[in-house]
């Protein structure tokens, strides 16, 4: 008995390979490579699903480096070590120019020629692929985990025959162009609702042009008041502490708060109120001067020594302030005005804060701005979560597709296929022929060149110095059902 669809078997990742390459990265240039460089390619180039030949590393003049590791049309890449969500991502270079070279956190996948390229970079993208990937992948770190070549050759894969992974490559290519179509589509139109509410900002507080400009100053009933940051307690005691993320979001909720150690009679002056703005004195670039209208209970938490406070007048609405100070116009002038060492988190001080223009037209024109504002915003939103969903629906559609792909359900079988245990008796073949190739060449060592040299001066190195000519195989359940126990790794090094 079997659940497999007929012609099919299965195997490891490393059954369908002759080998896996890696390079070895070493100090190179802080800025891409010229044309007539070589690079080392970075993680970012294999991160995004399509290959960025732009996301390289020169290497110094000079340098010795083995073309050997050169990246070629053709190649299956996966990043070796990567964050969570892209370590072993997949991708098929196409089209790329020259001198190029694998770095140490990239790996090339070299398949048997009887594997549809195609196909295997699809099963590497495969949700269920994806997660074994996930799941043995190491590393101490949750920003960066590593997949070894041993981990990745071991991952099991079902295995249709080789015409059928054809006719699979071919449907897959036509309907996952049409999901990144629409994913591209629902994307652009997401990025777009930033800038839509934005609109609604500007085009409100235009009907406010006309009434009196004030600074900020004047229209406060008390000093603007920076926070207090007291360290994280250990026990869970202490006073509750907004975080910078709670501003940002405009999310006044206990996950965005820490408890913090602090002395009362210090922060007494500090605890939060309805109606007060706060405003980000401090943060990334696009994010400095970001502000929120805090309207909670009294007393529910005190706010860091990066916000600032602003408690304004009877003169004006605190909502109508905040608006204000959250229109791009605002934004743009706290951004110009920050200050900070490059690299370095920018700051607005008090008085840049003070200086800001506010138009104060009536109470009652005021509120209906912000009315008005409020009911567009959240259609604005709602349309952003209408867009968000559609975009989660396609990536739903996209892994019941690969699902259905790689079980047997996408195309139909024909009995005339040759079945994939007949393959693989042939990659294993193949790959033995390989490992006698390797034994034959690695005492003859390893032409270099010169990271300077030209491709008419390296036009005499002996073929030899190729990948696809220095078969180097792949110890896996198949090498082993051969009887060939040698440990059949082996690493590709750009010299150090």
């Amino acid at each position: 008995m079997t659940d497999l669809p007929p012609g099919w078997t299965r195997a490891t990742l490393g059954d369908l390979l002759i080998r896996i390459e890696a390079g070895k990265s070493f100090t190179c240039e802080p800025r891409p490579a010229e044309e007539d460089e070589w690079g080392v390619i970075k993680v970012s180039a294999m991160t995004w699903g399509t290959f960025r030949e732009d996301e390289n590393k020169a290497v110094p003049a000079h340098r010795e480096i083995d073309p050997a590791n050169e990246i070629r049309p053709g190649d299956i890449l996966v990043s070796r070590a990567n964050t969570a969500e892209y370590v072993g991502a997949p991708v098929l270079v196409g089209e790329c120019r020259p001198r190029l070279l694998l770095s140490d956190k990239s790996l090339r996948l070299v398949p048997s020629s009887e594997v549809d390229r195609r196909w295997l970079l699809n099963v590497l993208a495969s949700p269920d692929v994806r997660r074994a990937i996930s799941a043995r992948a190491t590393g101490t770190k949750e920003s960066m985990r590593n997949i070894s070549q041993q981990a990745l050759s071991e991952i099991e894969v079902l295995v249709p025959p080789q015409a059928e992974q054809q006719r699979i490559a071919a449907v897959l290519g036509d309907r996952l162009t049409l999901l990144s179509i629409a994913r591209d589509e629902l994307s652009a139109a997401g990025s777009r609702v930033p800038d839509l509410i934005d609109g609604i900002k500007t085009n409100a507080l235009a009907a406010a042009a006309s009434a009196p400009m004030r600074p900020l100053e004047s229209l406060l009933r008390e000093p603007l008041r920076n926070g207090y940051s007291g360290r994280a307690s250990e026990d869970g005691k202490g006073v509750r502490t907004l975080t910078l993320t709670a501003v940002t979001r405009n999310q006044f909720t206990e996950a965005n708060t820490k408890m913090a150690v602090a002395d009362v009679e210090r922060i007494r002056h500090l605890w939060l109120e309805p109606g007060d703005i706060l405003i980000q004195r401090s943060n990334t670039p696009e994010l400095v001067g970001t502000s929120a209208l805090y309207n909670g209970e009294k007393q529910w938490a005190v706010f860091p020594d990066l916000l600032i406070r602003a408690r304004v007048n009877a003169d004006v609405l605190p909502s109508f302030v905040q608006l204000v100070l959250s229109s791009s116009e605002v934004r743009s002038y706290f951004r110009s005005s920050a200050k900070g060492l490059a690299g370095s988190m920018p700051k607005i001080d008090q008085g840049t804060i003070l200086r800001t223009r506010i138009p104060v037209p009536p109470l009652g024109k005021q509120q209906d701005i912000v009315l008005r504002v409020a009911l567009q915003i959240a259609s604005a939103v709602q349309l952003g979560e209408t867009i968000h969903r559609a975009e989660e629906r396609v990536l739903e559609l996209r892994n019941q597709l690969m699902r259905r792909a790689f079980q047997g359900n996408l195309v139909a079988q024909d009995p005339a296929d040759e079945p994939a245990d007949e393959l693989l008796r042939r990659i294993r073949a193949e790959r033995e022929a390989a490992v006698e190739a390797g034994r034959s060449r690695r005492s003859g060592g390893r032409s270099r060149t010169r990271s300077s040299a030209t491709p008419s001066e390296n036009a005499h190195l002996p073929s030899s110095t190729t990948s696809e000519s220095v078969p180097v195989p792949l110890a896996t359940a198949g090498a082993s059902r051969t009887g060939d126990q040698e440990v059949l790794f082996q690493e590709r090094e750009l010299s150090s």
